[in-house]
């Protein structure tokens, strides 16, 4: 069984940065295709970026692109998502996921395991 967990999270002004890690147990995270998600209160849940497993592939919503990196550590069974830039409208509920497929997907569906969320907020 494999379980995700997320760290990371917390309040930062408008400008500022974070990093979200994703740890990994259980299954191959070396060979797991990884993405994140956030939601904000009263909105459905929206992709942010995906890496593939060897993390020479990345996808990114044009809402973060230019200010999100997303990259992974497979020694560390662990995924990042650096976070510069942060805009109040960051703010929400991030998600990390993961599944066996080979290119890294926008779908949420796609996605097999999920982590909890881990709390963003973005003053202005």
């Amino acid at each position: 069984q494999v379980e995700l967990v997320v760290s990371g999270g917390g309040s930062e002004q408008a400008g500022g940065s974070l990093r979200l890690s994703c740890a990994a147990s259980g299954g191959t995270f070396s060979t797991a295709t990884v993405g994140w998600f956030r939601q904000a209160p009263e909105k459905g849940r929206e992709f942010v970026a995906a890496i593939n497993w060897a993390g020479d592939s990345t996808v990114y919503s044009d809402s973060v692109k230019g200010r999100f990196t997303i990259s992974r550590d497979n020694a560390k069974n662990t995924a990042f998502l650096h976070m510069n830039n942060l805009r109040p409208e960051d703010t929400a509920v991030y998600y990390c996921a993961s599944t066996y497929r080979g290119r890294p997907m926008n779908v949420s569906s796609e996605y097999l395991y999920w982590g909890q969320g881990t709390q963003v907020t973005v003053s202005s």
